[in-house]
């Protein structure tokens, strides 16, 4: 049976402004298992790459801070750990995959000399066989010729060509956890799709877990196992795709799907969820989502919901589920 590689309990992720503190990640508790790729989803501003920097303990101070929580990875509280602790954790245990590859590259270093500083830094290998780990992580992601690749600048490359560098510089270490944010968002359709099934057949042959972060739920349903509803920095739902598609129980989760335009309703008008994300230095009290629900009464107003479990692999907190 596989086995949590990371546990998230109670984890709160603030941002202190000028304007007020910003209560970016309030009370998540989530688990990634080994071996399956798990979608986190929610529209833009929901806390959704708050919560891969939380994990990553990319979040600084000022003006970020994590405030209270634990992330576990493999019962290991990666929040006590010091920065020199987890310069040596991120590469090696997790790793992650940005938005915008063309903002992460150096743009004056070639590919090999990036892709080799990572491995040597961290392996302590020779030059000779840092270089040959980078041809092979290229090779694991279908990149055509991988040896002339690392004698290419980022900017000689195509956007697919880019992205798939950032994965083979993720996996050269062979790290347990890979966290994908919008790794498909500045790519063309075609590519977005060689993209995914990289991914997919890459938890397949190097058996690692994937956290991927996106606002497409079509991405989710091609390419996850479980999936994640956020709104507003509170984990709502978690279930499995089946659960998730075919059983939404969240009236946010089902106003995601309602918004999915489908090929077999031609005419019909697509039903948006009404209001906007609530502002975080400020948020309802209860049930965040309160404000834009259907369906609340005063018991959502005054009072949070817990989670509940609807079968073995569905959890909802919501008061009318």
């Amino acid at each position: 049976m596989d086995q949590p590689v990371v546990q998230i309990r109670d984890l709160r992720t603030y941002f202190y402004t000028y304007e007020g503190v910003v209560k970016a990640i309030e009370g998540v508790d989530l688990d990634i298992m080994s071996h399956e790729i798990l979608g986190l989803v929610g529209e833009t501003g929901c806390g959704k790459s708050v919560t891969a920097l939380s994990i990553m303990r990319l979040i600084y101070y000022p003006p970020g801070k994590i405030v209270s929580g634990k992330i576990l990875l493999h019962g290991e509280d990666l929040v006590v750990k010091s920065e020199r602790e987890m310069s040596k954790i991120r590469g090696e245990k997790m790793a992650m995959i940005f938005q915008d590859p063309m903002s992460s590259l150096n743009p004056v270093k070639k590919i090999g000399e990036m892709m080799t500083e990572v491995i040597r830094l961290h392996l302590g290998v020779s030059r000779k066989e840092a270089q040959r780990r980078a041809v092979a992580s290229l090779a694991e992601t279908e990149m055509p010729d991988p040896s002339y690749v690392l004698k290419q600048y980022p900017h000689e490359l195509s956007g697919g060509m880019r992205q798939r560098v950032m994965i083979a510089t993720a996996i050269s270490l062979k790290p347990e956890l890979l966290i994908a944010d919008e790794p498909t968002t500045a790519l063309d359709v075609t590519i977005q799709a060689q993209i995914l099934r990289l991914l997919k057949k890459l938890k397949e042959n190097l058996k690692v877990a994937i956290l991927i972060i996106t606002h497409n739920l079509g991405v989710v349903a091609q390419l996850c196992d479980r999936v994640a509803v956020m709104y507003a920095g509170e984990i709502v739902e978690v279930g499995t795709v089946e659960d998730i598609f075919e059983r939404p129980a969240h009236p946010y989760t089902l106003g995601l799907i309602r918004a999915i335009p489908r090929m077999d309703e031609k005419g019909d008008r697509l039903v948006g969820i009404e209001g906007n994300i609530p502002n975080l230095i400020d948020p309802p009290t209860g049930c965040r989502f309160h404000p834009r629900c259907g369906f609340f009464h005063a018991k959502c107003r005054m009072e949070k919901p817990n989670f509940r479990n609807l079968n073995q692999s569905h959890w909802v907190a919501c008061h009318q589920r």
